[in-house]
């Protein structure tokens, strides 16, 4: 049974740091694409970042690029999303999800697209 397992999450001030972690069981981790989405009330889930298996490809949204950082351990199942300068904006529940079929440039932000899902982490970032 493939599983994802998100934790991490928290309340941050704007311009602090957050690492969320996504420890996954039941498939071969790095034969999977990786992603991050997150959902904020009253918005449609986006994609925050994904990392193809064997690091070939990460994508970002713009709005985190060079802020947050997607990578994973392949030695303990894990991804992770390392966030930076925080802001207000970035409060959501985050998901992870995984993908056999490695997303291009075009669709790594579909979530339609991914199978398997985590249950979510809550980060919350106040003024």
């Amino acid at each position: 049974e493939v599983q994802l397992v998100e934790s991490g999450g928290g309340l941050v001030q704007a311009g602090g740091s957050l690492r969320l972690s996504c420890a996954a069981s039941g498939f071969t981790f790095d034969d999977y694409a990786i992603a991050w989405f997150r959902q904020a009330p009253g918005r449609e889930r986006e994609g925050v970042a994904c990392i193809t298996k064997r690091y070939t490809r990460i994508y970002y949204v713009d709005s985190v690029q060079g802020r947050f950082t997607i990578s994973s351990d392949n030695a303990k199942n894990t991804a992770y999303l390392q966030m930076n300068s925080l802001k207000p904006e970035d409060t959501a529940v985050y998901y992870c999800a995984a993908h056999l079929i490695p997303p291009g440039a075009s669709n790594w932000a579909d979530d339609w697209e991914y199978p398997y899902w985590g249950q979510g982490t809550q980060v919350t970032v106040s003024p």
